[in-house]
């Protein structure tokens, strides 16, 4: 889905946080926090209700001020005028329940220096996009929670900023809704816009952020691309499909069978040298179907960092 009559241009925006730390008297809510937001590149913060999510987005858009540490856009200290390219979604609602749709958009795009007529036309190009075309005219108070979400969306996104965050961006979405917030996110991003954004959907998280960070307690548990957390948090695991019974595998030295169920079982090894030995025999057993080694999921692995 593509949106017309709005005029992106590309930019470097890189994000950077070393040491962030936030107090409240004796208490430390985020401790030495630290990490990238790379132009063109959806990162995903994750962490449990209370674990600094919030506060740190705060203190990257300046309404809360840092004990220590520093925020750098592209290696520079950030400014207010830095800020005001930054787009910010907040968990909590933030629009004007009597206002129409597309007014609303339009007067926040005026507050960032658009005219009315660019306004407007930019305002009606981004909620088409985020499928809210029918409803241009229509109350805030009147829309579902989803379509709010998506209206508060489209408010972040509409003077084109160069650091996207939001906070909770598909809390109350639908299936289908996720998929095109997600799509217009992926489209910013590949304008080379710095998206970060928080969720508690895991299976979203890892299905569209190039780079995650995991945050409990108000430190960073773990950080870099999806790739690179799966390898650093992979076991030996693999899974075996064959035609006959794979029961043999219990007995096998350096093998631990996790679940099993006719031909097919899930299990540990203790070296790579261990599986290439099971797949031997599976074949000289029967048939193989798949054998192939297992990745963690980002759930399993926020329930590692975390604990």
């Amino acid at each position: 889905m593509q949106a017309t009559g709005i005029q992106t241009t590309v930019r470097t925006g890189a994000l950077h946080l070393e040491g962030v730390t936030k107090r409240y008297g004796t208490r430390t809510v985020l401790d030495r926090v630290g990490f990238d937001v790379a132009p063109g590149r959806l990162t995903g913060f994750v962490g449990g209700n209370g674990a600094g999510k919030t506060t740190t987005m705060r203190i990257i858009l300046g309404v809360l001020a840092a004990d220590g540490g520093t925020v750098t856009l592209d290696g520079a200290p950030l400014s207010t005028s830095d800020r005001r390219r930054f787009g910010y979604m907040p968990e909590e609602r933030g629009l004007y329940p009597k206002m129409r749709v597309l007014e609303q958009v339009v007067y926040l795009a005026r507050l960032h220096g658009f005219d009315k007529a660019d306004a407007a036309q930019r305002g009606t190009a981004l909620l088409t996009e985020l499928g809210l075309g029918e409803r241009l005219n229509d109350n805030i108070e009147s829309l579902s929670l989803g379509n709010q979400q998506r209206a508060q969306i489209a408010a972040a996104l509409v003077h084109d900023p160069e650091v996207l965050i939001l906070d909770e961006p598909f809390s109350g979405l639908d299936p289908l809704a996720v998929d095109v917030v997600a799509e217009v996110l992926q489209s910013r991003a590949a304008r080379g816009t710095s998206i970060l954004f928080s969720s508690h959907q895991l299976d979203v998280v890892e299905r569209l952020c190039d780079d995650l960070i995991i945050i409990a307690g108000g430190t960073i548990r773990a950080s870099g691309t999806r790739e690179q957390l799966r390898a650093q948090h992979s076991t030996l695991r693999y899974q075996l499909d064959s035609s006959g019974d794979a029961g043999w595998l219990r007995s096998e030295p350096g093998v631990t069978v996790v679940d099993f169920e006719g031909g097919s079982a899930l299990f540990d090894v203790d070296t790579p040298d261990t599986a290439q030995r099971v797949l031997r025999e599976a074949v000289g057993r029967g048939e193989v179907s798949n054998f192939a080694p297992q990745h963690p999921s980002l759930a399993q692995i926020f329930k590692e960092v975390i604990q």
